[in-house]
């Protein structure tokens, strides 16, 4: 009997996706007001849905193994594939940034039960996650599992110390002023797209559980956010730390680690894999510029105070989800047309669809720059 590959793809999908963005999105909530940040939530996360979709038909059609911008120069040419570089370059390095920052924070918090030592165990992290970025998919497959389970697990404890100490005044409240206010930041949390090659790796001989693992891959995520969004608003407000986890106290800082490692350790095997892959750069060179950028990008915004961690997730999002968004759908449309594989489920799509979601991506984009 074959053994399933569906649990091992899906936790790969879900913890990418559960990251960083997951632990800013009760923040930016708390400025616009739950009920029109919860319709955004929904709101995103089925045009993520689609998107993802179309990105998992893509793989289907395509015999080799590629990271995005093996895709890209495939069916658009080598300026898709400058593009979606810019677009991977921007989104995963920002990402591992923010988890770098935020994670030295948590640690900090959790051994030290203050932020006196977050430089430093942002650095013990990095080497941690280098150490297993190295190892690579085997290393993925078993550890992400595992990561999955305890982070529902750490959920629905929230659910429970939490939920009895709601504040329905502070669900109610809502500022017109900021209503688009949490765009960015939501966007990120569901973008994930650089996880979808791997997981077409881990779904080898399996990929008929592709759409499967996409829809479950978007969904609990949203489950996720509106639950804890939900808590963690309702029971703070306004006073909703940067990093929600901070709020809820020592023990369940927990969860912040453990979310930001599972999302860094795929991310890092992304952007690595793009490297040894779509530009011949070799396992080992691929690993150090995974590796290096981030660290070099920590070192400067840490000692210049440069930016917070939710302006890099907001502007992350919005620049490197619109643009790869909009090049997956391109893309998909030229796969349907120039790929070298059936593929186990198809998605229509025609240049409204892609006229209307493009559109949405680049207002989010303007409105970023200039509110």
């Amino acid at each position: 009997m074959v053994k399933s590959k569906f649990f091992p793809a899906l936790a790969v999908l879900v913890g990418t996706t559960i990251g960083a963005g997951f632990l800013g999105i009760p923040y930016v909530i708390s400025k616009s007001g739950f009920i029109p940040g919860a319709i955004l939530l929904v709101f995103v996360a089925a045009l993520i849905l689609l998107v993802k979709l179309y990105l998992g038909e893509i793989d289907l059609r395509t015999k080799q193994t590629c990271q995005l911008t093996g895709y890209a120069k495939r069916y658009l040419g080598k300026k898709g594939k400058v593009l979606m570089f810019l677009a991977m370059v921007l989104g995963i390095y920002s990402a591992l940034t923010a988890y770098l920052l935020a994670e030295g924070k948590s640690l900090s918090l959790l051994v030290f039960g203050n932020f006196n030592y977050s430089f430093l165990l942002s650095i013990v992290f990095w080497i941690a996650l280098c150490f297993w970025s190295y190892i690579g998919l085997k290393a993925l497959k078993k550890y992400e599992k595992i990561g999955m389970f305890i982070i529902l697990a750490l959920m629905l404890l929230i659910l429970v110390f939490f939920t009895g100490k709601i504040d329905t005044g502070n669900l109610s409240y809502v500022n017109k002023g900021n209503l688009f206010l949490p765009f960015g930041v939501i966007l990120f949390s569901f973008l994930a797209f650089s996880a979808m090659p791997e997981v077409g790796r881990i779904l080898s001989k399996q990929e008929n559980l592709t759409k499967k693992v996409v829809f479950l891959g978007v969904l609990i995520p949203l489950v996720v956010y509106l639950l804890f969004s939900l808590v963690v608003v309702g029971v703070f407000g306004l006073q909703v730390n940067e990093i929600a986890t901070l709020s809820l106290g020592r023990f369940f800082s927990l969860l912040g680690i453990l979310t930001m490692f599972t999302a860094y350790f795929t991310l890092s095997l992304a952007i690595r894999d793009m490297f040894r892959f779509d530009f011949g750069f070799g396992r080992f060179k691929g690993w150090l510029l995974a590796s290096l950028v981030p660290l070099a990008l920590f070192f400067i915004i840490s000692k210049l105070n440069l930016v917070g961690f939710i302006d890099i997730l907001s502007f992350g999002g919005i620049v490197s989800g619109g643009l790869t968004g909009i090049l997956v759908l391109l893309m998909n449309r030229k796969a349907k047309l120039l790929g070298n594989r059936k593929p186990e489920y198809s998605v229509m799509i025609n240049w409204w669809i892609i006229t209307i979601i493009s559109l949405i991506f680049i207002a989010a984009v303007v409105a970023e720059f200039v509110f």
